[in-house]
């Protein structure tokens, strides 16, 4: 399982500990994924996706997840949210 959000594709990223005696050595920093629910009102379905903290609030800002997934880049998406992504325009052209 990677540590990777679903939606914009933010992972770990590495840095250093650095000590009072400035000793550097190597650390991860994660992201802060959490597994949560999000709805589509244009298919009136439900979806489980990891996302970060970050992402749920830009879902939340942008108006819910039909809205930010027709702003989503596709290069950042999941192969799952890539699928929800094209079912939800295809969904909204035909409406």
């Amino acid at each position: 399982m990677s540590r990777r959000c679903e939606l914009t594709g933010k992972g770990p990223m590495s840095g250093n500990n650095v000590s009072h005696a400035k000793n550097r050595t190597r650390r991860r920093f994660l992201p802060n994924l959490n597994d949560v629910t999000l709805a589509s009102e244009v298919l009136g379905q439900s979806f489980k996706f990891k996302i970060s903290a970050a992402a749920l609030r830009t879902i939340d800002h942008r108006g819910g997840l039909d809205a930010f997934m027709a702003k989503a880049k596709d290069t950042e998406l999941s192969d799952k949210a890539l699928k929800v992504k094209k079912d939800i325009a295809k969904a909204s052209a035909a409406a």
